[in-house]
């Protein structure tokens, strides 16, 4: 450039490496994220039997037991391996043509952990500012 002015130019290969790795630090740390919110559900589920807090119901412990954290990132599920443990949350019907109410532990699980990974999100968007 002439005159009084400067000039600036970028290699797009190297534009184009830059913008990848931060593509890749943003899904790391929302992977990190994720991460965290099924550790603490897997947590809360083992350390407590009280259905109301996100707590695994506790009869036999083979339900406790059949907790299960799966995939990674955006892919993590967090649940039960236990065959029986869909018609606890969810409740069913007895031999006697009866019902048996639903617990709703993993649910009061996703309920309690939701604000918590709002929390997480906002203050990793803030430190990436």
């Amino acid at each position: 450039m002439t005159g009084k002015g400067f000039s600036i130019s970028f290699n797009d290969a190297e534009l184009q490496r830059l913008q990848k790795k931060l593509k890749r630090m943003n899904e790391i740390r929302f992977d990190a994220v994720v991460a965290k919110q099924a550790a603490d559900m897997v947590g809360r589920a083992a350390a407590s039997h009280n259905p109301d807090q996100g707590g695994t119901p506790y009869n036999t412990g083979e339900m406790l037991q059949s907790i299960n954290k799966t995939g990674k990132g955006i892919a993590a599920e967090v649940g039960y391996t236990k065959e029986y443990a869909p018609h606890v949350e969810f409740g069913h019907r007895t031999a006697n043509g009866g019902w048996v109410p639903g617990q709703h532990f993993l649910q009061n699980n996703m309920d309690i952990q939701r604000p918590v990974f709002n929390r997480d999100l906002q203050e990793t968007i803030k430190e990436t500012k």
